[in-house]
Parts: structure tokens; sequence; C-alpha cells
């Protein structure tokens, strides 16, 4: 009879190269889109210096693209917002890479701090909202890449279905 004593572990499987799985150069799960916007946010060389903030509205460049799929960089000063929106035909994840934002959908309001990942299904609708006094930085990845933002009045939020976003992460 095996006991919890009885257990003991071989090694770290990151230290077995062997054992792990080459990373695809396009990813092409929900996991692989999270660790894709994971990677480029701990790499701040590949984004810091693109930044831009623009008081009269949301400043965004896209960042790459790959087969269906884009990624883009947005920057949000104090009092900028996204209105009620869904993306369309495009499942997505959001990433917040610097300060705080705000999302509010009918389900209620959630702070997202820097290292914050959302994950969310075609037609979700969602307002993001920088309330805080720090301009904020974010990454979205869009699959397939963004065609459509349509905008929707606050009643359209309530027919929103609970289960079309989930948390990821929150570093």
């Amino acid at each position: 009879m095996n006991s919890d004593s009885d257990l003991q572990i071989a090694g770290d499987i990151l230290e077995v190269p062997h054992l792990l799985q080459p990373a695809r150069e396009h990813p092409a799960t929900v996991a692989e889109f999270v660790g894709l916007a994971r990677a480029i946010a701990a790499d701040r060389s590949q984004w810091e210096h693109l930044v831009e903030y623009d008081a009269t509205s949301r400043w965004y460049h896209r960042l790459r693209t790959g087969p269906g799929y884009e990624v883009w960089l947005l920057s949000w000063v104090p009092g900028q917002g996204s209105g009620l929106h869904d993306h369309g035909r495009s499942s997505g994840v959001l990433a917040l890479l610097e300060g705080e934002l705000t999302e509010r959908t009918e389900n209620g309001t959630r702070a997202l701090g820097a290292g914050a990942q959302r994950v969310f299904a075609p037609g979700y609708v969602h307002e993001v909202v920088n309330d805080s006094l720090e301009p904020a930085v974010s990454l979205h990845i869009y699959y397939p890449g963004l065609t459509e933002m349509p905008m929707h009045s606050a009643q359209c939020a309530a027919s929103v279905a609970p289960d079309a976003t989930e948390d990821v992460v929150t570093a």
C-alpha cells in the first residue's frame, strides 16, 4: 500500500529538456494564446519602446500578426475607456502590462492590475476603463483577427452569457 510518504519526485520536468514540448511558432489553442500573451508581457523589449499616450483617444498599435490572429498594444490615460462593446466573431486574451484597468460586464465590475489576464469568447460584451490616476498599458490578442467591434447600449449587457469569459491568471 502506498502512502504520501512513499511518494518520491524524480526531479523537475523543466530540467529534462527532451520531455518538454517545443513552443509552436504560432499558437493554436487558448492555452497557447495565453502563453503568447505572457511571453510578450515578460519581454518588455518587444513593446515598451512602442508605447505612446494620447490624451484625446486611446492609442493602439498592431504589434504582431500570425495565421488568423493579431496582437495589439493599447495605452490608456486616466479616464479613457472602450465603451460597451464585443469583438464580433473573435475570441481573445486581454493582458494588463502596466497600471490598472476596470472591466465592467453584466456580472459586475472587476479591477485588473498589472499581470492580470482575461480570456473571452465571441460575443462577450464588456467595457474597459482606466479609472485610476496613472496611465495603463494592455495587450490584446484576437483570434481570428479583429474585423469588427460592435458598440452596445447598457441594456445589451444583460444578454451576455455568464460563461463567455474566464479568469486565467493574476500574477
